[in-house]
């Protein structure tokens, strides 16, 4: 939720904790499914004894599904069930227009572990496009799958896929005056989903780590709002600011050294800080008596983008990391707020007014072009999907939150809900470092 908008809400004790969840989200494709290629995910072939312990097949063709650019063929469609290559009859793949065919196989290597092997095909050629092996224990074979469909969509597009990513995001459950809040952090398919905090106070702006192993975010136990780091592999986690007044917004710089944030240090007025971790120097960015929040680090670390509202109406801004006069960047509509650079660089993700609904827009950095990319009419909190392909954000669905994503054309659109209660803030991990 905006910060311009930030309620100081008396707050209590909490909770907190790492654990399973039972529900996991379920994903709704909502828009633009008509115009993707059609391919075929063959179910993989099992070399052992007994049943296939895992389907594989059904992972892969979900994960390129819902990066907006496959559309996979269903099961029942296929007219031949091939496992290698020399058993493809792409003349029977032609007749249904599929475009590519996979192909693989999974044989056992030991009681705990598997080997996987796969083809990728391109149908009016004949020809190979990809083939690949790969060993996972049993624990491991969903992540394997999506290791999978990584290749595959890289091997298609030329971009890095982002099935093997996850996405942290606020959970809010119970009755709305006593509402549970928790911290969870699931796959990118909405699957794993585990609980790093609980509390009956709110938590809100997570954000990822560089490297994706740890979590900044905004805890409002105690009192006050306050900003923790937590590992997400230990749980263990510190609290990196508790100044006087609002402590919000953190987000991390390219090298992992310092957050950014928003403070008000007791005055009132709230301001962009950084702060260094190792040794807690907080320097000011900006000095402004206007309301300057919500910063995103630039890739490069030398620029941080924020809102203000310095112009009578809450627009997008950029300033040196290290101080100095700010620039605008956002001119269209009276409201552009919560800026989330691309990773290329070139693009804002923004909250943006369009005709009076909040609806999720890109800004172009150099020109300051905006096009709109959503229809609702409170969406918020955009964030980048890592390749830059996707934005996930908060929105509404029957009068509860959910989250949506969006490709970066706006023509591929899926919705994202819990089983129970709201789903708000979230954030999309970088890259997992192998």
């Amino acid at each position: 939720m905006s910060l311009l908008r930030l309620r100081i809400v008396l707050l209590g004790a909490f909770l907190c904790l790492s654990s399973a969840l039972h529900a996991e989200l379920t994903i709704e494709i909502t828009k633009g499914q008509g115009e993707a290629v059609p391919i075929a995910v063959v179910p993989f072939g099992w070399t052992g004894s007994g049943a296939n312990p895992y389907d594989l097949a059904s992972v892969i063709a979900s994960d390129l599904s819902r990066s907006g650019r496959f559309a996979p063929v269903p099961e029942s469609g296929m007219l031949q069930k091939p496992t290698t290559g020399a058993e493809i009859d792409f003349s029977d793949w032609r007749i249904i227009d599929t475009e590519v065919v996979i192909v693989g196989r999974m044989k056992p290597l030991s009681a705990d572990e598997y080997q996987i092997e796969f083809r990728v095909f391109d149908v009016f050629r004949g020809e190979q496009l990809l083939g690949y092996q790969l060993r996972s224990g049993a624990a491991g074979l969903r992540s394997a799958a999506h290791k999978v469909s990584d290749l595959i969509y890289e091997t298609l597009t030329g971009i890095k896929g982002v099935a093997s990513t996850r996405i942290a995001y606020v959970s809010v459950v119970g009755d709305g005056l006593q509402p549970t809040y928790q911290l969870i952090v699931a796959d990118a398919d909405g699957e794993n989903a585990r609980i790093l905090m609980e509390s009956k106070q709110p938590i809100m702006s997570p954000a990822w780590s560089p490297d994706g192993r740890k979590l900044a975010y905004v805890s409002f136990e105690n009192g006050q709002s306050q900003v923790f780091v937590q590992e997400l592999r230990s749980g263990a986690r510190r609290r990196v600011s508790a100044r006087k007044g609002v402590n919000s917004a953190p987000v991390w710089s390219p090298d992992g050294r310092f957050l950014a944030l928003t403070l008000s240090k007791g005055d009132g007025n709230l301001d962009i800080y950084k702060l260094e971790l190792a040794n807690q120097v907080l320097t000011r960015l900006t000095r402004w008596p206007s309301i300057e929040t919500e910063p995103s680090w630039g890739n490069d670390g030398k620029l941080i983008y924020f809102t203000s509202d310095r112009s009578g109406g809450p627009q997008v801004y950029r300033i040196s990391a290290d101080g100095g006069s700010a620039a605008r960047i956002s001119f269209e509509g009276k409201y552009n707020a919560r800026p989330r650079i691309s990773p290329d660089g070139t693009k804002l993700a923004v909250v943006h007014n369009d005709r009076g609904n909040y609806r999720i827009a890109l800004v172009d950095v150099e020109r300051s072009y905006t096009q709109v990319l959503t229809e609702g009419n409170l969406d918020e909190s955009p964030a980048f999907a890592p390749n830059g392909e996707m934005l996930i954000y908060a929105s509404r669905a029957g009068g509860r939150g959910v989250l949506s994503t969006v490709s970066v054309d706006g023509r591929f659109e899926q919705r994202i809900a819990a089983a129970n209660g709201e789903i708000r803030e979230p954030a999309w991990s970088p890259f997992p470092i192998n």
